[in-house]
């Protein structure tokens, strides 16, 4: 997962946990905000009636000792004032019940005493709670969508904020990472961000492609150089064999031993020489020039290996969708690509066996398909057949260098062309080259 998408996905749990809590609590809350209005509402309502009451005198409300009391309509308010006795003290909000026209209906009554004179007054300001609870509903609804909306529209800047901040992450990884061909890099291009960390990880990371780059340049000097230097050597002591040949007092056992030490030397040649075409082609050493074509070569390819076909009574089959034309390669290499995986479909195929080469045009790409039924690669082998330094099974029982994988994978990659593999151990394997639309002729 992204990590934007984890930072947008925590800020989206973060807020759902905040919105549940707050609809927990809501109905507390909004009870307490209406509560609070109507006590304030209530001590309004007493301040304005004391206020008439000192202006114009107790009389205006209460007449030869009568009790004052008035409702609104629906019994929703309603306000008393009454004489009580002079010791009797209260101020007081709180919920209580009244009986008004036989109906008992609960109140939420403010009581206040005051004098007038000598006199002790009791003054009730009462609200009804069911037109308090009734504005509960409508004020929790509200608060509901204002929240949901601020949630929403805090998840739309934490999303657009993400893409900003990160954006120089995604660029560092798609220009230094995914966007390098290794081992081939190019000059240091510093992405511009004012995040400190970011600032340091993409130096890190250039510090970094420069090592692995001085590494690989070392490895390709030293195969290249060491290829080099062996062949002169190699060279001199195959001349010298070759000279000892012609001695007439040389013995017949002395000849046997010449003869090992020959192949040996012959052994090492082929190795040094095959060392010295991966360096070459991943020196990029060759140009890609040629225009050839794919049934051409391929005929070319039967040509040469067929004894060894007839040696061990293999079938070969070649099925071209149609032929094509391959533009801007290497004919040499393609050749040598060809031929190394074809002559593996041979040496670690069956007696009787087959191999079949297919081509498909696909919209994009052209795919080469080389099937053999073989024997097939262990599947915890699989993954290493290609590395130059790690021999396999199959090749130390066939008394291979195990170069020749390697040398496919370095020429596809020399092309620019995807190669996969798919193998079941007594079975067969099946090697895909998906060469890209820029190499096929249109």
């Amino acid at each position: 997962m992204k990590l934007k998408t984890k930072l947008t996905l925590f800020n989206a749990i973060s807020k759902l946990v905040i919105v549940t809590l707050f609809v927990l609590l809501l109905p507390s809350i909004i009870e307490s905000i209406n509560r609070n209005y109507t006590d304030e509402r209530l001590i309004k309502q007493k301040d304005k009636l004391l206020q008439i009451v000192k202006e114009k005198g107790i009389q205006t409300y209460i007449e030869d000792g009568q009790s004052y009391g008035s409702y609104l309509p629906l019994k929703e308010e309603y306000i008393g004032l009454d004489e009580v006795e002079p010791d009797y003290y209260a101020d007081t909000i709180q919920n209580e019940k009244r009986s008004v026209e036989r109906d008992t209906i609960d109140y939420r009554i403010l009581s206040h005493t005051f004098k007038v004179g000598k006199k002790n007054y009791l003054l009730e300001i009462g609200k009804s709670t069911e037109t308090i609870d009734d504005t509960t509903g409508p004020l929790q609804n509200i608060a509901f969508l204002i929240l949901l909306g601020m949630i929403l529209l805090t998840i739309i800047a934490d999303q657009v904020y993400s893409n900003y901040i990160l954006a120089p992450l995604s660029r560092i990884i798609r220009t230094k990472l995914v966007g390098t061909k290794f081992p081939s890099f190019t000059s240091y291009a510093q992405v511009k961000t004012s995040t400190s960390d970011f600032q340091h990880l993409d130096l890190s990371i250039h510090r970094m492609i420069e090592t692995i780059e001085h590494a690989f340049q070392k490895e390709r000097e030293f195969i290249s150089n060491a290829s080099h230097e062996l062949m002169t050597p190699i060279s001199i002591l195959q001349s010298k064999i070759e000279n000892m040949f012609e001695q007439e007092d040389i013995a017949d056992e002395m000849k046997v031993r010449m003869l090992e030490m020959q192949k040996i030397l012959n052994r090492l040649k082929s190795i040094t020489k095959t060392l010295l075409l991966i360096s070459q082609i991943e020196n990029e050493q060759f140009l890609k020039e040629d225009e050839i074509s794919l049934t051409d070569m391929l005929q070319d390819l039967y040509e040469e290996i067929s004894i060894r076909l007839q040696e061990k009574n293999i079938g070969y089959a070649l099925a071209l969708s149609q032929d094509v034309t391959l533009i801007n390669v290497n004919k040499f290499l393609l050749f040598n690509l060809l031929f190394n995986l074809v002559n593996n479909a041979i040496k670690y195929n069956k007696p009787d066996g087959s191999i079949i080469v297919t081509g498909e045009q696909m919209k994009n790409y052209y795919v080469i398909n080389i099937n053999d039924t073989g024997i097939g690669i262990a599947a915890d082998e699989l993954p290493y057949i290609f590395n130059r330094f790690k021999k396999i099974k199959q090749s130390l029982k066939q008394d291979s260098f195990g170069l020749g994988l390697p040398i496919v994978k370095s020429i596809a990659a020399f092309h620019d062309i995807e190669l996969q593999v798919r193998s079941e151990q007594n079975v067969g394997s099946t090697f895909t080259l998906i060469v890209p639309a820029k190499l096929v002729k249109q």
